[in-house]
């Protein structure tokens, strides 16, 4: 159990207690006083004994983590129990004001105001007052619908009891009828404050999110880097909590890994600024003005899982060309790889429209995995002096060099470096020269693979 559901538990059994007390002293009281105010607040007390037990189970239960009936929790038992609150205190109210008409129309009831009555209204003003502030500030902190429930109760009584108090004070002074009127201030009072706890409680049970949440959350969202709009958010209050959903809108173009991070850099600032909300952030991929034709081809190959290159884009008299090379198992039937690349081609003509030139290359895919073991070190040796001596072209310090011998061929691998400032293409071109030289050297060479660095 977690320090809030204990001090909410703790708090409940401490109000049954005090409730009980104040109850027994104000039937006594009121009994022996005639006072019809004062008997109207021992029956409001004995609501408050009744309904503060049934908040102490409405915590227990509430407190229970989420099961597979209840995927949400069951905090919601804390708003059911106040609303059944409610409906007491409406009940009560309706008979105090019955039994005031009564003795306004039909009878005379006599009212002791002794000593005793003045006395349990005093001390009652008082227990009220200070665990009424008390629960107050814990219902704030533990976010509980059933504890802000009863500090409405002990408000009511509060007043209550100052009313029932002027009434008495009336009725010592001769105004035989103060007490009734008390009484029917009383009633009225205990109406309104089920009122206001009935408004609050069915917003609970219908889900209406708490007032300028939603703005404030869509505000932090919006906040977030990579975040274009927001989509959609659904907010539900559940006991202590807030949950739901929120669906931001991102560039359709960013890789996966970029997406989960937006992701969660949203829920982080969301839990920053609203500790008690718990969110499921969704993703909407949206396309942006400002996509380039390769970027948005380069999308549709990717949900496609068609692994493409060599694109080229033109402009041929205001029609847009494309050609591209896609690679396909090189064990793959023709027709199987044909109807690929017309989909891929397809797409693109959907995206891009109808009257897009585009064609595409079929090329085999190299294996991916290929058995093998390091070359002899005389082989590896003789080839790492071929890539130094034909290094050129601003192609520096060969080094790293790998050859491993595999049933393809032998696969060399080996690092390199250049300016820092030299273009990709100028250095991949470089590359690519050396490569050849190396490879009429060694025409046991399958595979040739080069990483270039930038120069310190």
């Amino acid at each position: 159990m977690d320090q809030a559901q204990r001090i909410k538990e703790r708090a409940a059994l401490l109000s049954i207690a005090a409730s009980a007390i104040l109850t027994i002293a104000k039937f006594v009281a009121g009994f022996l006083s005639g006072s019809l105010a004062l008997l109207s607040e021992a029956g409001h007390n004995l609501i408050d004994v009744g309904m503060t037990i049934l908040t102490y189970y409405a915590v227990r239960v509430a407190g229970k983590p989420a099961d597979a009936e209840h995927h949400y929790g069951h905090g919601k038992i804390e708003t059911v129990a106040a609303l059944g609150e409610t409906a007491f205190l409406f009940a009560l109210s309706a008979f105090i004001l019955i039994e005031a008409a009564h003795r306004l129309t039909e009878k005379a009831a006599a009212v002791d105001a002794n000593p005793l009555a003045f006395g349990v209204l005093i001390v009652s003003v008082l227990v009220d007052f200070s665990r009424a502030r008390a629960l107050s500030r814990i219902a704030r902190q533990t976010k509980s619908d059933a504890l802000a429930a009863d500090v409405l109760h002990f408000a009511s009584d509060i007043v209550g009891s100052v009313i029932a108090f002027f009434g008495l004070v009336a009725a010592r002074f001769g105004f035989a009828q103060g007490d009734t009127i008390a009484a029917i201030a009383v009633a009225v009072y205990i109406a309104i404050a089920g009122y206001r706890l009935a408004r609050r409680t069915i917003d609970t049970l219908i889900d209406a999110a708490p007032r300028g949440m939603a703005e404030s959350i869509r505000a932090t969202a919006l906040r977030v880097p990579g975040v274009i709009a927001i989509d959609n958010l659904r907010l539900r209050p559940v006991g202590a909590h807030v949950l739901g959903d929120i669906a931001i809108c991102v560039p359709r173009t960013l890789p996966q890994d970029d997406v989960t991070a937006i992701k969660g850099n949203v829920s982080a600032a969301i839990a920053a600024t609203h500790s008690d909300v718990e969110l499921t952030v969704e993703t909407t991929p949206v396309a942006l003005n400002d996509e380039t034709v390769l970027e948005r081809l380069l999308l549709i190959a990717m949900k496609r899982h068609v692994a493409i290159h060599h694109v080229i884009v033109q402009q041929v008299a205001g029609r847009i060309a494309l050609s591209c090379d896609i690679e396909v198992d090189a064990a793959m039937p023709l027709g199987q790889a044909h109807s690929i690349a017309s989909g891929l081609e397809a797409e693109a003509r959907k995206e891009l429209g109808p009257d897009i030139e585009i064609d595409t290359h079929i090329e085999p895919l190299e294996p991916h995995e290929l058995a093998g073991e390091n070359a002899p070190e005389e082989i590896r040796a003789a080839i790492a002096r071929a890539l130094a001596a034909a290094a050129s072209q601003g192609i520096e310090d060969i080094h790293d060099v790998r050859a491993r011998q595999t049933a393809a061929g032998l696969v060399v691998n080996y690092h390199c470096r250049a300016n820092p400032r030299t273009s990709v293409a100028a250095v991949h071109q470089a590359v690519d020269a050396l490569e050849h030289k190396v490879r009429e050297q060694f025409p046991a060479i399958a595979r040739l693979v080069g990483h270039a660095e930038p120069l310190h």
